[in-house]
């Protein structure tokens, strides 16, 4: 039996979660086009014969300007330790910069694979120069991907397989993902109102579950001001309403999704309420 953790690493927004979706092969991580859409780490367990992994996302790992971006900056970095392998995701319809080597200068360069990612929505020379580019990290392997089209992703599935040491299974064959339902209701939620919403609002957006008599889930949505709220209503609750249906129809039938809009001020600058948040 070999078994292995393996985390995906790098900027915001450069395709971890929708790159975790991929290689699960289903839907275990809320994604959007917003930057620090990820809170938490994301585990998904990956199995096959004689073989398990388990796959880490984290949120991206930036310059903070807040108490929750220090908070989500901590959860990543503590996502580095004992791992046998790191993903350093890259954008290949970005330039490889700063960033990038802020990021790779916390992995170890023999554990670690480059994934240059979204090489559907630019050219194979972009894609080119970006493998360059990144060769001056010295990693042990280079993987373009399109975590859409599924390219490339088979060949990094079976080159982080044989990476792994023999171990343990550490979850059961069955589970696919550590997300307790509940969190994963609650971040269904934030992932439509994230495709919602503009400017500022996604990252004043928290959700939580207060209330789980299943078929019957109660999500509490928090805001940091009071004009913010209105926002995510929407006019006559048009916004609430188009959330709710999206997030219903992605559940089992007959489960019913009750939405309630609340205002903290200032949660994300404030570590006690971003602890009662769950991040």
């Amino acid at each position: 039996m070999r078994s292995g953790f393996v985390t995906l690493a790098g900027r915001p927004n450069v395709g971890k979660s929708t790159l975790l979706n991929a290689l699960a092969g289903q839907k275990v991580s809320i994604v959007s086009d917003k930057p620090q859409t990820t809170r938490t780490q994301v585990r998904a367990i990956v199995n096959r014969p004689g073989l398990q992994l388990v796959f880490v996302d984290t949120p991206g790992i930036h310059k903070p300007v807040t108490a929750l971006g220090e908070r989500l900056n901590a959860t990543a970095v503590d996502a580095l330790e004992d791992i046998d392998v790191y993903c350093l995701v890259l954008d290949a319809t970005q330039p490889f910069g700063r960033g990038d080597r802020f990021v790779a200068a916390r992995l170890a360069a023999e554990r670690m694979v480059v994934v240059v990612s979204k090489i559907d929505l630019t050219t194979r020379e972009r894609v080119l120069r970006q493998l360059a580019a990144s060769a001056e990290l010295e990693a042990s392997a280079y993987f373009p991907v399109s975590s859409v089209t599924g390219q490339g992703v088979p060949e990094l599935l079976d080159h982080l397989a044989d990476r792994v040491p023999e171990g343990p299974a550490y979850f059961p064959p069955d589970v696919v993902s550590d997300v307790p339902e509940s969190w994963w209701v609650a971040e269904l939620v934030r992932e439509q109102l994230l495709a919602a919403t503009h400017d500022e609002l996604p990252y004043s957006i928290a959700t939580r579950v207060t209330e789980w008599e299943w078929p019957r889930v109660r999500v509490e949505i928090v805001v940091e001001r009071e004009s913010q709220k209105g926002m995510v209503i929407g006019k006559g609750g048009s916004v609430l309403k188009a959330v709710g249906t999206a997030v219903r129809a992605a559940l089992p039938e007959g489960a019913f999704v009750e939405l309630h809009v609340t205002v903290d001020k200032d949660w994300q600058r404030r570590p006690d309420r971003i602890t009662r948040l769950g991040y």
